[in-house]
């Protein structure tokens, strides 16, 4: 039986770092935090104003600010983030329709215009008099009738005939599942929802149009991009976009810098001894119940990949499936909603489960209780898990109208789960820490695990701290002010905490194995913290260029997410150096026990460089994200980074706990299927990327550069051949990575629990 984290190692003593690491990494956390809690503070005060009449030129109500913020409610209590997009945030099947309803409002304004001045339609006038149509266009819905003093917004004639015109259309859209994306066939049906939701709209396209008072742009920095209607890129999305790529030069300069200098930083010096690569597990009685965290992981993940089959099929095709109407059973809108929260429990479960196999090794000891604590966390997961996604289903269905919100979907893109069972996962989360740091307290009151073990607590504590902002906000709330906090979960809590517990476990496994010592693990979690936190904290805000908030945003975000590339710089320099410290000196390398543990992680190091460098940095800059978001390199970047890298981060945890539960017998029945499993992920994302998602992401840009952003989100362009065979070549990755990479983790999985 194991009786602390390698107890074998001679460097047993008081491991000593210099007070400039805490002090460099306190000042990092300081100013990273201070800016992006004045971002989200800034967001209360800057939003765009939601009046409490909005009036005609003759004083007449058009609708209310109850009405914005129904409508905002019925948005999302039928799933359509899931759907389309507003100011780019959501979902890819259908419009953004933000965008859509400020064109056709341009064009009524243009018709308008163009019979009073000229007698005949824009499209049928010569050149000469559109451009002067245009100007006028421009000046019309670019000044800002909203008085602050009162609260009112006045429209204009052309605006109130939008308003008039536009349920009719939204209803036509919402009739069948080709127009849709694959929504219900008449999802909505009732006159006074259609209005509303209209409602909600035009008041979208309102703040993406008129200017914010005192200032040349719009309340969404001109977003989303067109013409016809006067939002340009503005001149900081330009400025900002260069200065970013100062930053990233810069920073990439420094970090040469200063790692040419230092030979001793990274896994490339750390052979202080030849690793026990043949090292022996022996899991205890409260380890042994993780396998069952594993299997969960391996089901929901292969649920996940099927599902997202589904979502592919209805870009596709979205009216049937292969001759059946999947849209009554499983509208579109419900398997995405699936495929996000599928992702998220099962990234969640794999950590949990590596958090509480590690917190035991470094604890080493067995604690009385620690078995059926573990066994009652796992029911109260799966309780959780899929009792969410059930309500989800149900919810928007349409079983529980009025407490959707509270146990179907809230319908906010990634935290969809309903509110009360947010709560059970945060409670979840907190008791997971308690066991942790139950298990691994041993090891704090030993001088030589001591610091180790606090920055284990550190990193697994913020696990469900920072998930608690997702409870700050409900239906009703703001736009501006949800988008804030969903990306404190989706982008600090995943790509900052996340990794930072990953860091700190892959550090302990590497600990464990003797691959490095606890002072170089030690110091690489350091520059982790540092290097994350420098660039990734003041980055979250590249999310929020258009949602609503100020230049300044966009100018401190644009360069400082940047930085996010540098600690992946970092990565890749010491890539072989990785690579060769997960074999063994010999030739013969078949006593490796964690040989696929180890494979996996080197994978994360590949695509942590790719999706979230390259694909990441392509799509973060302002000016680029301007004519980009919400087109197909958004999940571009998504998949490659999200799975390529949190994904293959649990997996490889589930893998490492997988072989500590089997013997050396069990382990060969079952690595034929990991090793499948580890080269059909790896090919199958790679076949995704190259043969659709990439290519579609570019052409779906420049059609946007070309002609608007709202037509490259538009059914006549998504629904083209280009698009549609693009989408179709989805399939031949979708299969490799369905059948060759998940099904064979599943099976591995299964495999553990029923080892003889």
């Amino acid at each position: 039986m194991n009786t602390g984290l390698n107890n074998g190692n001679p460097d047993n003593e008081k491991i000593r770092f210099s007070k400039m690491w805490i002090l460099i990494m306190v000042l990092v956390a300081i100013y990273g935090f201070g800016l992006l809690l004045t971002f989200t503070i800034k967001a209360y005060h800057e939003k765009p104003p939601i009046p409490d009449i909005v009036e005609n030129y003759n004083g007449d109500i058009l609708f209310n600010g109850d009405d914005i913020r129904e409508g905002q409610a019925i948005f999302l209590r039928y799933g359509l983030m899931d759907n389309g997009t507003i100011w780019g945030h959501g979902a890819y099947l259908g419009p953004d329709f933000s965008a859509l309803y400020l064109h056709r409002l341009a064009m009524r304004t243009a018709d308008a215009l163009s019979i009073e001045t000229f007698g005949a339609k824009y499209d049928d006038l010569p050149d000469i008099n559109k451009s002067l149509i245009a100007s006028q266009i421009k000046y019309i819905l670019k000044e800002n009738r909203y008085n602050k003093d009162d609260n009112k917004l006045v429209f204009t004639p052309y605006e109130q005939l939008s308003l008039l015109e536009e349920p009719g259309l939204w209803k036509e859209y919402f009739s069948s599942p080709e127009l849709n994306g694959g929504l219900k066939a008449d999802l909505i049906t009732e006159e006074k929802e259609l209005f509303q939701l209209t409602a909600y709209f035009a008041w979208t396209a309102w703040a993406s149009i008129a200017n914010r008072q005192g200032a040349d742009y719009s309340y969404t920095n001109n977003f989303p991009y067109d013409e016809l209607a006067g939002n340009t890129p503005t001149t900081g999305s330009v400025i900002w976009s260069v200065i970013s790529i100062l930053f990233l030069l810069g920073g990439i300069g420094a970090l040469l810098f200063v790692f040419g200098r230092n030979k001793t930083w990274g896994w490339a010096e750390s052979n202080y001894r030849e690793p026990d690569y043949a090292r022996v597990g022996n899991p205890s009685s409260s380890q042994k119940p993780l396998v069952f965290f594993v299997a969960t992981v391996a089901l929901l993940f292969l649920g996940q990949t099927l599902v997202g089959g589904g979502i592919a099929h209805y870009r596709a095709d979205p009216g049937s499936f292969y001759g059946i109407d999947l849209s009554n059973i499983f509208p579109s809108s419900l398997l995405r909603t699936w495929h996000l929260q599928l992702a998220i429990f099962w990234l969640a479960t794999g950590f949990v489960a590596g958090g509480l196999y590690l917190a035991r090794l470094l604890g080493g000891k067995e604690l009385k209780g620690q078995t059926i604590l573990t066994y009652l966390l796992f029911a109260a997961f799966a309780i959780v898990i899929f009792g969410s996604l059930l309500g989800e289903w149900a919810g928007l269905s349409g079983w529980f109208k009025n407490s959707t919100f509270w146990f179907g979907s809230q319908g906010w893109e990634y935290l969809e789960i309903g509110r009360f069972w947010q709560y059970l996962l945060i409670v979840g989360l907190l008791v997971w820490f308690i066991l942790v740091a139950r298990a691994s307290k041993p090891a704090f009151q030993r001088s030589s695990t001591r610091t180790l073990t606090i920055f284990f607590w550190i990193s697994a504590i913020a696990i469900p701290v920072f998930y608690v902002p997702a409870i700050f906000f409900d239906n009703m709330t703001h736009f501006t002010v949800v988008d804030t906090w969903r990306f404190w979960i989706i982008h600090l809590w995943v790509e900052g905490f996340f990794e930072l517990f990953a860091t700190v476990m892959v550090a302990l496994i590497f600990i464990e194995l003797g691959i490095v010592s606890k002072k170089t693990g030690l110091l690489i979690i350091f520059l982790d913290v540092i290097l994350i936190f420098m660039g990734g904290i003041v980055g979250t805000g590249h999310h929020w260029y258009f949602s609503g908030q100020t230049q300044f945003n966009m100018a401190l975000s644009g360069c400082f997410s940047a930085l996010e590339v540098v600690p992946l710089i970092l990565l890749t320099l010491e890539g072989w150096s990785f690579i060769k410290l997960s074999k063994p000196s010999t030739d013969n390398n078949a006593g490796f026990r964690h040989k696929w543990t180890l494979n996996y992680l080197i994978s994360v190091g590949f695509w942590n460089f790719l999706g979230a460098g390259v694909f990441g940095f392509l799509i973060n800059m302002p000016i680029v994200s301007y004519f980009e978001i919400g087109t197909y390199l958004t999940p571009n970047h998504g998949h490659a980074a999200m799975f390529g890298v949190f994904g293959m981060l649990s997996l490889s945890l589930c893998v490492f706990i997988m072989r500590e539960i089997c013997n050396d017998d069990q382990w060969r029945k079952l690595e034929k299927n990991v090793k499948l499993s580890f080269w059909g992920l790896n090919i199958g994302l790679m076949m995704m990327i190259v043969l659709s998602l990439l290519p579609s992401g570019i052409v779906q840009m420049w059609d946007s550069i070309q002609n608007g952003y709202w037509h490259a989100r538009s059914a006549e362009f998504t629904g083209d051949t280009t698009m549609k065979v693009l989408g179709w070549l989805r399939m031949p990755g979708d299969l490799v990575f369905i059948f060759l990479g998940a099904l064979p983790f599943f099976i591995a999985s299964i495999k553990t629990i029923f080892r003889k």
